[in-house]
């Protein structure tokens, strides 16, 4: 027995984290495969009579539903933690209708659906439409990392699917309520107006309150720093807790309300708690949706047949498109970004948990059509994340929301920056060259190069990114403290494996450039790396903490003052096309042992910077780009 829990424990941790990790390296949504991991180690195995790999039901019995409703409240207060009250001054609106006047469009035309289609009776059928509402941050999160849009859309997105996920499931509370109340319509309705007034009531009171008190003592350094994640993650269950024990379903809407203050105020900083919450939704949307997926029986997948599939189809061609041109009439959304908000909503684990919940206590009260509840619903999860999940990267390309290639912030417009920028721009990738000085931002200016003048630390520069376009980090500066710091900045944003930075000094080192005007020319004859001995170059890997700094570009020994110095004495940016050859080798034998490679670019005009790395990333280098010093430049150029 003991084996057996250990078994199924393990298969779900790696099922889920395995299937994360296969989405990223397939470039596929995260979602679709952990649907496809849950439903053959459960379902798959049971009908090919090779016996349950994962079995939730055994495994964890009763507490399933606990456990799963506190994992999405920690999912909604980490969703929460995203949330900006600044986007609501330009997409406002648009959110404000798309959880009113769009969820109750959904809800309708899912009712008629399900009478009609699916064939339940009226109030099952009304009930299925209340939680078919929800989106949710676990699907659009994930598909919304994986397509990065630009523009409203993106923003606009993710607090629809954070607000509307408490109004469903509170909804579907309601209407569940309702049901069992024989006092006729006219005590439906109060059922349903006084309900979600207490609800809200419940949830604002109480996520305030958790928000000020976590902020009250976070601002008193009572905690100390070590137990900031643990304290914060027990706020959220005990706020959710007692939100649910006064009232049913509020604590989805507490632990929203939570995360919104918390991100919102500004007495204490909160990022590292929403590093920590990041990492936490990860594993929990993994588990989750193999948990769940593997729940289903096969007696369920067979009663899948084609009117459920025509019923998912009504909810994507009719519902949401609807809902979405009422909710945008007159708020000026571009047309992009209305049909990519057309096409965009997946359903997740918030309908999966409160319909399996619903039909089990329908069943026990001997309901009618209380069966094809939790086959329906799955459905239309199954359908949408396949089909939203497959076809929302082709459409945002198409309606130019995203580009094929990710662009570039480069931290430094510096000889060497200013360079970088004008290869990436050449290629036709987006590119925003940051700098503290005009003066060096003008030439870039002059040019057509975007620019920013402000510090490659501000919170303004992150908020002026387009996320959709600029995914990778290059810092550039001569103060490798502030290309570690920028690093250590974006890696949240970008993921670690897109930030970039120069070599650091070597150990005792001087830190800053030369001054050109009063110092004689560098030499330059000999490469750095030549000049630094084995124990120097230790020493400089060490002189800012590897956790601390992203992938070192173009090699050991290839600092900022090196560089600069290559510059200053007339050295050339110099490209050449590859026929199947190591790129360093190449450009080394073409251009001589000093010249330094800085970029390449491959079979699909992508630009990949040199890394210390032994190969870059480039999957087939075309054409390489490097810098030449003067005296190994070829001749007549």
């Amino acid at each position: 027995m003991h084996e057996d829990v250990l078994i199924q424990l393990a298969a779900i941790v790696v099922l889920g984290i395995g299937a994360q990790w296969a989405a990223w390296r397939l470039n596929l949504p995260a979602i679709l495969l952990l649907l496809l991991a849950g439903l053959l180690a459960g379902p798959a195995a049971e009908w090919l009579e090779l016996g349950r790999l994962i079995d939730p039901a055994e495994l964890l019995g009763d507490a399933l539903a606990p456990i799963v409703s506190l994992s999405v409240a920690v999912i909604l207060f980490e969703g929460g933690l995203t949330l900006k009250l600044a986007d609501l001054r330009t997409s406002g609106a648009v959110i404000r209708n798309l959880v009113s006047i769009g969820a109750g469009i959904t809800w309708l035309v899912a009712a008629v659906a399900g009478r009609y289609l699916i064939g339940v009776p009226w109030p099952l059928a009304i009930l299925l439409g209340a939680i078919l509402v929800v989106t949710g941050p676990t699907v659009i999160g994930p598909l919304l990392r994986h397509v990065r849009p630009s523009g409203g859309s993106g923003p606009i997105l993710m607090w629809e699917g954070i607000v509307i996920d408490p109004i469903g499931a509170v909804l579907a509370v309601l209407v569940f309520e309702v049901i069992g109340t024989a006092g006729g319509p006219s005590s439906g309705l109060s059922v349903l107006i006084w309900g979600g007034v207490l609800t809200a009531i419940v949830g604002l009171v109480i996520g305030l309150a958790g928000a000020m008190a976590l902020t009250w003592v976070l601002g008193r350094y009572w905690v100390p720093d070590y137990l900031h994640n643990p304290v914060a993650l027990m706020v959220v269950v005990a706020t959710f807790t007692l939100s649910d024990l006064i009232r049913e379903e509020s604590g989805l809407l507490t632990v929203t309300v939570l995360g919104v203050v918390l991100a919102n105020q500004r007495s204490v900083s909160i990022r590292h708690i929403a590093e920590f919450k990041e990492s936490l939704t990860v594993l929990l949307v993994s588990v989750l949706f193999v948990v769940l997926a593997a729940r289903l029986s096969p007696d369920q997948i067979a009663a899948v047949g084609l009117r459920s599939v025509l019923f998912t189809v009504v909810l994507i061609v009719i519902a949401r498109p609807l809902s979405v041109l009422a909710s945008t009439v007159g708020t000026g959304l571009a047309w992009a970004d209305r049909l990519f908000l057309m096409c965009m909503a997946p359903r997740g684990i918030v309908a999966a948990a409160v319909a399996s919940v619903f039909a089990l206590r329908l069943r026990e009260g001997g309901i009618e059509g209380a069966d094809r509840l939790v086959p329906a619903v799955f459905t239309v999860i199954i359908g949408t994340v396949v089909v939203y999940g497959l076809a929302s990267v082709p459409l945002a390309r198409r309606l130019g929301l995203t580009g094929g290639r990710t662009g570039y912030l480069i931290a430094g417009a510096n000889p060497l920056g200013l360079a970088i920028a004008r290869v990436i721009r050449a290629e036709d990738i987006p590119v925003l060259l940051v700098d503290t000085r005009t003066d060096r931002l003008d030439s870039a200016d002059h040019e057509g190069i975007p620019t920013l003048n402000a510090s490659i630390l501000s919170p303004f520069v992150r908020e002026r990114i387009d996320a959709g376009r600029i995914g990778r980090l290059l810092a550039l500066t001569p103060n490798e403290e502030v290309n570690s710091l920028a690093a250590l900045h974006f890696t949240s944003l970008f993921g670690r494996q897109n930030v970039f930075q120069l070599t650091p000094e070597p150990h005792g080192a001087a830190r800053s450039p030369k001054n050109h005007d009063a110092d004689p020319e560098p030499d330059v004859t000999v490469p750095l790396a030549a000049q630094i001995d084995a124990a120097d170059l230790h020493e400089a890997g060490r002189s800012v903490a590897l956790e601390l700094h992203g992938r070192v570009l173009f090699g050991s020994g290839m600092t900022f003052r090196h560089l600069d110095a290559l510059f200053y004495a007339g050295a050339t940016i110099e490209r050449l096309d590859l026929d199947g050859a190591d790129p360093s080798e190449a450009f080394a034998a073409q251009f001589g042992p000093k010249a330094v490679p800085l970029l390449i670019i491959d079979d699909g005009g992508d630009v990949i910077p040199v890394t210390a790395t032994p190969r870059p990333d480039a999957r087939a280098p075309r054409t390489v780009i490097g810098l030449v010093p003067r005296a190994d430049r070829p001749q007549g150029s």
